[in-house]
Parts: structure tokens; C-alpha cells; sequence
């Protein structure tokens, strides 16, 4: 008589032939188009003619170091901020950093949480001008010579124009540029973020002639989008890297950096 040989269970030869088989769960390469925003430090600064630096670059090799199968293109190509908002609405770009939330965006592009860091937005007088605000009424009350300075195409001039009441001149895009026209005494006031006033204010070529007054007007957090685009489940590896780095303190520390 043969001897009996008894079958291996089917689970068992399934499980040894997976371990012969390379892992099919392992992350797919994704490559996310950025560009770097125009007037928008301390997210992305200029550190030569070849080479960008700033919070948003960091932000981007670090969520790359988590979750190695991310890798962020463009973040070395200047772009002005309009455009690139433009271009991620149409599907050129998969993705901006440091965006803060109002309805349009909201309908175009895909907000991640957790909030990559909070901005505050300050005014800014020539270094000469003795003018105290508190509040927004102390500046509708200056009437014409309360002349506030925004950027066109920033959520600045979005809220400015929600607040009411107040004289708003938003006809530059670049920051450096409002700052100059305040120097030369074309407006009363200029309405920034920080953190990144003290690196403008020097690059732009007026340290010395404008001064940022204590009192926060507002603070607003800005956050990671993506296109509506991409493939939520690429949306979602990055989400969890941005709650990795939330956990850790990581955005706390890359923050204080740049700050």
C-alpha cells in the first residue's frame, strides 16, 4: 500500500508563493507638479539666480522623505501667484502650497488637512508716520488718507473688500512692488503676512523706510490643495505625510525656520 499524503492546505500554498512574489502593495511613484509663487516669502525665497529656497520647498522634501513614492517637480521655477492658481484650476499643476481658504478656491481645488501654519497679517506705515491703529474702524475713519495697499490676486484683497468701508488700492501683484509705492508715500498703509515682512522689507530695497505696526489685523491658516484632478488616493498619501508631520512637531520646527 502507498503511503497516504496528505494536501497542504490551499491557504498555506498561497501564502508561500506570495512570499516568493515582490510586495504588489508597495506605493506607486507619483510625480505632483508645483511651481514656486512670486511674492510669497517666506513659502519660497530667492537664494540666487539657479536656486529657490523657503518653508514650502522643505515642506515639499519632506513629505518626499516620508513617503518616498511622492516626488514634487517645478518648486525651482518662479511663477506669479495669479498663474499659478490659474494652472492648477486647469489641470497644469497638481498642487500649491500655503493657500489659504475663501469660496472660489474652495469650489476649484482640494483643501488638506491638518493646516500647514497660520499667517498674520499686519499693516505696514512709512517709517515717519506716527499713526496708531487698534482696529479696521480706526482706518475707515482715516477716509482718503487711509489708502491701503493689497496685493491683487492674494485672499488680502478678498477680505479687504469683505470688511467694507475701507480705501483699497490693488493694482500690483508683487509685494516688493507695494512695498516701494508705500516708501514713496502713494498709499498710507500696505497690508502683509507674517512671518517673512523683515526678508521682503530688505529685499525690496526699504529697510529703514517702513516700518509694520504691533497690532495683527487678522491671522488665517494656510493649507496644502491639490487639483481636483488627481487621484484621491495620491491626495490621501499626501494627507497622511502633512498629519505625520503634524504629529511630530516637524511643521512646528520648519515653521520657527523660516520664521
Amino acid at each position: 500500500m502507498l503511503p497516504i499524503i496528505k494536501a497542504r492546505p490551499v491557504r498555506a500554498l498561497l501564502l508561500a508563493s506570495a512570499l516568493l512574489l515582490p510586495c504588489a502593495c508597495a506605493a506607486q511613484q507619483v510625480s505632483l507638479r508645483v511651481t514656486a509663487q512670486e511674492g510669497t516669502e517666506p513659502k519660497f525665497i530667492p537664494a540666487g539666480p539657479d536656486r529657490i529656497i523657503g518653508l514650502c520647498v522643505d515642506i515639499f522634501r519632506t513629505i518626499e522623505r516620508i513617503d518616498p513614492g511622492l516626488v514634487f517637480i517645478g518648486d525651482q521655477r518662479w511663477m506669479p501667484l495669479i498663474r499659478a492658481y490659474h494652472e492648477l484650476s486647469m489641470q497644469q499643476h497638481d498642487a500649491l502650497c500655503g493657500v489659504q481658504r475663501n469660496v472660489e478656491r474652495e469650489r476649484k481645488y482640494l483643501y488638506l488637512d491638518p493646516p500647514l501654519f497660520p499667517i498674520h497679517y499686519m499693516l505696514l506705515v512709512r517709517s515717519g508716520d506716527d499713526v496708531v491703529v487698534n482696529n479696521w474702524d480706526d482706518v475707515r475713519k482715516l477716509g482718503k488718507n487711509g489708502v491701503v495697499l493689497a496685493n491683487r490676486g492674494f485672499a488680502t484683497t478678498d477680505f479687504l473688500l469683505a470688511l467694507g468701508g475701507l480705501q483699497i488700492n490693488a493694482s500690483a501683484t508683487d509685494p516688493a512692488m507695494n512695498l516701494q509705492k508705500l516708501a514713496a508715500g502713494r498709499a498710507r498703509f500696505f497690508l502683509h503676512r507674517s512671518p517673512g515682512l523683515s526678508g521682503l522689507i530688505a529685499r525690496a530695497g526699504v529697510a529703514g523706510k517702513v516700518r509694520v505696526l504691533p497690532q495683527v489685523m487678522y491671522t488665517a491658516p494656510l493649507y496644502m490643495v491639490m487639483g481636483r484632478h488627481v487621484d484621491p488616493a495620491v491626495a490621501a498619501r499626501v494627507r497622511r505625510a502633512l498629519e505625520q508631520m503634524e504629529k511630530t512637531g516637524e511643521l512646528a520646527r520648519l515653521l520657527k525656520k523660516w520664521d
